[in-house]
């Protein structure tokens, strides 16, 4: 019977690479929290599509359309192997410098509010930033997989990536985006430090960059943000506007929320409402349940995608084990920034809540890099069979 199911088991192994099991733990999360979005955006955009002279469910329509190209991005991706993602990987920070600098040609960079961050394509503008996460977050993890030994002893090849990231940086500063900028230097310094970089290198390297990034918030506008987050009911109407009204649409919330629908404050009070406050929104219409509800699910999915890089390393695949920790590092962070800044602990950044969010270009490069991460968790399973077919073959031919 033992060597029966072990031919039994050897010949499932092979059986299994073009259907490999989904993982539920990271999809109901993804599934979830995508519902939760196209809910709050079609909730939060009505009046602004009023007052835009569009159709009602406009923003809602667009997102939906964005949801569905996302989708069909993960699923291309997914078919994409990570061993050639780790072939390409060495020109991307260069690329990633080079696509920044296209908002600057004239034609083809488009300025909005003051921001030179888009480019236009077709019909449509893209925020290049977006692409650029994910071009550092693979080039990193190729990265580190080449200087494996050396970046935990040597500053050098500690510092070097972090250059890269402060040129990136100070492309992204120009702009202006140092909200990207500031999650782009967190993602490369916690890959750097999941490496295993010496802390006294990473305390070096941090205390350089807290000044660099203090010079930044100097600029007129910054200065003011950071004043007004300190006491932002010290100039309601002005500078502390934006967070006095995300504030008190929290406070309305209460425990269970004044229902779908019933905001006030997205009724042209709360500005951007269906963007980098739809947090604020959720907190009005559900309450600290709805609230602790995506918070659950972020946790649920972050934590998730750390696992599966940790179970690629421990596959001995260190480059897709990077490349899902810098994805959950960088899903992680925009959500906690953004959360953080609808909810006054952190000031004002102009940056989306993942998955949840209006905004073409921050939902499909979040879907394609869900979509390498369900391409690695496919890749462990599919594997996985093969080597314990053949163990448990081995055992039944000894027999």
């Amino acid at each position: 019977m033992k060597k029966r199911a072990g031919i039994h088991q050897a010949h499932r192994g092979p059986r299994i690479p073009g259907t490999a099991q989904v993982d539920a733990w990271l999809l109901v999360p993804v599934l979830l929290l995508v519902a939760s979005g196209l809910v709050m955006v079609g909730s939060s955009s009505i009046a602004i599509a009023d007052s835009h002279g569009v159709s009602t469910y406009h923003y809602l329509v667009r997102h939906i359309i964005y949801v569905v190209m996302g989708a069909l991005l993960a699923l291309a991706f997914r078919g994409i192997p990570v061993a050639y993602l780790e072939r390409i990987s060495r020109p991307l920070m260069w690329l990633s410098a080079l696509v920044l600098l296209l908002v600057f040609i004239p034609g083809i960079g488009r300025s909005v509010n003051g921001s030179a961050r888009w480019i236009t394509i077709g019909f449509a503008n893209f925020q290049v930033v977006e692409a650029v996460k994910v071009m550092v977050i693979i080039y990193m993890a190729g990265y580190l997989v080449r200087k494996a030994d050396t970046v935990k002893i040597r500053f050098f090849d500690t510092l070097k990536p972090l250059v890269l990231a402060a040129m990136l940086t100070g492309i992204l500063l120009v702009q202006p985006d140092m909200g990207s900028a500031a999650v782009i230097t967190a993602i490369v310094g916690g890959m750097v430090w999941l490496a295993g970089a010496a802390w006294r290198h990473l305390f070096i390297l941090g205390a350089i960059a807290v000044p660099v990034f203090g010079f930044a918030a100097m600029e007129p506008y910054r200065l003011r943000r950071i004043v007004s987050f300190m006491d932002p009911w010290a100039d309601p109407y002005n500078s502390g506007f934006q967070l006095t009204q995300a504030l008190i649409a929290v406070g309305r919330g209460e425990l269970f929320g004044v229902g779908l629908g019933a905001s006030i404050q997205k009724l042209f009070y709360l500005p951007e409402a269906h963007t980098d406050f739809i947090f604020a929104v959720l907190a009005e219409e559900f309450g600290l349940l709805g609230v602790m509800f995506i918070l659950s699910m972020f946790m649920l999915l972050v934590t998730r995608i750390m696992i599966i890089g940790l179970m690629a390393h421990k596959a001995e695949r260190p480059f897709a084990g990077n490349v899902a920790y810098g994805i959950g590092l960088w899903i992680g962070l925009q959500a906690l920034v953004s959360m953080g800044v609808n909810l006054g602990v952190l000031p004002t950044k102009g940056l989306t809540l993942p998955l949840i969010s209006s905004g073409g270009s921050s939902v499909l490069m979040t879907f394609l890099a869900l979509g390498i991460v369900f391409r690695i968790r496919y890749e462990l399973y599919r594997d996985a069979p093969v080597k314990v077919g053949r163990v448990a073959n081995t055992r039944g031919a000894r027999r």
